[in-house]
């Protein structure tokens, strides 16, 4: 059977040349040979060996081995991968020690046994053939990882004070390795600050794991953030590496991690506070380096509630905190963002960039944007799809079904078109049925968005029968 494998031979003996490349290449695929070592740079540029056979001395009367030592050296230099097994006719317990030491992977003694210098020589082959593939692997994960960590489309985007104080937040945090806990509303950006904690970290060149755990279900969460083994449970047909252990030496953003189960979240602060894992099947633990980085859309006050979220599990979790402010508190950051979307989708759709009107411009700088950034995302999108003018103007948004956060008498004229009368009993019952259904009957949200108090707005509820 002949192995794929690819073998130099350096020695200065002709005869030693070619009684091992006669012997060699009945079991490997390519060998070639070299009578100097002064050539063995130029091959190695030329070529990618799987082992090199290296005889140590190469003068005659030499037989210190500094030669080959030397030599050694400088193929480890080139290429410090390399499978190197030291060949010499004056043998020893002390060379082959040395040999070892400066990076040989063996030593065969001259004259060689033919099945002895066959089975080293295999065995160097797989070792070089692994170690290769380790390397491929390795650089392969680089630029996976470098590909994952530059995926945002969207920059943090911030001029307004209480953003400017959140990237204040992320520069002091990101280098070092603290855990950092981020909230906000839904659509705030919260994955987006986290990637670019990770992108200023010191673990920037490693992997930036996402897990959704609001989308993953019960029954998987072991087998997803653990991994498993082939047979551990019906449907495992075959080993899987868990989301901590693919993050190893990177950073794990673990999203909607308010909606964990206490259960589920006794075992991930076990995890976390051991920092190894045991896949589904097996008893080896796995020691594990992560930096973590948690984010969830529920208010603090629901956090602090024991009988919902784990406290020991919350400290874990946030060393560092950062709060996202809604896209109604940071008005300032409005205008950039648009204009990034319209520049974006311009260029998507092969579209001419588009500008924005000024008043299409203080209307969506007026909006409560329930959705945050993500919904004025959206709403930029429509408009540069269903625009027919150079410039995106009120129509084109289609936001008259939105409630508005200003605090002029705007939002009431655009409620008083859509009643066509100008009777406040009927604009504000319109106002609030709008309020209410824009934030899916919120109490809280709705009375906050129309500027009330909870019992002012449920006293308004009352009289219009709502």
């Amino acid at each position: 059977m002949v192995i794929e494998g690819k073998i130099l031979i350096v020695d200065d003996d002709q005869d030693i040349l070619t009684a091992g490349k006669l012997l060699l290449k009945r079991h490997f695929s390519q060998v070639m040979i070299c009578n100097s070592p002064a050539n063995i740079p130029k091959l190695m540029s030329e070529n990618s060996f799987d082992a090199v056979l290296l005889d140590m001395n190469f003068s005659p009367g030499e037989s210190s081995g500094a030669q080959g030592y030397n030599w050694l050296k400088k193929i480890l230099e080139i290429a410090p991968q390399t499978v190197v097994v030291l060949i010499t006719a004056h043998g020893g317990i002390d060379v082959a020690v040395e040999a070892m030491k400066l990076g040989a992977t063996d030593f065969v003694a001259k004259p060689w046994q033919n099945e002895k210098l066959v089975a080293t020589l295999t065995a160097a082959v797989l070792l070089g053939k692994t170690r290769n593939e380790a390397t491929e692997l390795r650089h392969t994960n680089q630029l996976l990882a470098q590909n994952t960590n530059n995926t945002q489309q969207q920059p943090l985007l911030a001029k307004s004070s209480v953003m400017q104080q959140v990237h204040s937040l992320i520069e002091r945090s990101a280098p070092t390795d603290a855990n950092v806990l981020i909230l906000g509303e839904n659509g705030t950006g919260k994955e987006l600050v986290a990637r670019e904690l990770h992108r200023q970290s010191l673990r920037a060149d490693h992997v930036f794991m996402s897990v959704d755990l609001g989308a993953m279900s019960e029954t998987l969460f072991e087998s997803e953030l653990f991994g498993h083994k082939k047979g551990s449970f019906t449907g495992a047909n075959e080993d899987r590496v868990g989301r901590l252990q693919a993050a190893n030496g990177g950073t794990l953003f673990l999203d909607e991690i308010g909606n964990l189960p206490l259960h589920l979240q006794a075992k991930l602060l076990t995890i976390l506070e051991q920092r190894i894992v045991t896949p589904l099947g097996t008893n080896k633990a796995i020691a594990f380096d992560v930096r973590v980085i948690a984010a969830t859309n529920i208010p603090k006050q629901d956090l602090n509630d024991g009988s919902r979220f784990r406290q020991d599990l919350l400290f874990r979790l946030n060393t560092v905190e950062i709060t996202l402010p809604p896209l109604r508190d940071r008005i300032a950051d409005i205008k950039p963002i648009a204009n990034h979307y319209i520049a974006f989708y311009s260029r998507k759709y092969k579209k001419p960039e588009k500008t924005i009107s000024a008043d299409a411009l203080h209307i969506i700088k007026h909006y409560a944007w329930p959705g945050n950034v993500r919904a004025l995302r959206h709403a930029i999108e429509r408009a540069i799809i269903l625009s027919e003018s150079e410039q995106l103007s009120v129509d084109d948004f289609q936001l008259s079904h939105l409630v508005q956060t200003s605090t002029t008498s705007e939002p009431a004229v655009q409620i008083a078109k859509e009643t066509a009368e100008l009777n406040l009993d009927k604009i504000e019952k319109l106002t609030i049925e709008t309020a209410l259904k824009q934030y899916r009957y919120n109490i809280s949200h709705t009375a906050k968005a129309l500027g009330l108090t909870r019992a002012a707005l449920y006293r308004r509820m009352e009289k219009h029968g709502l």
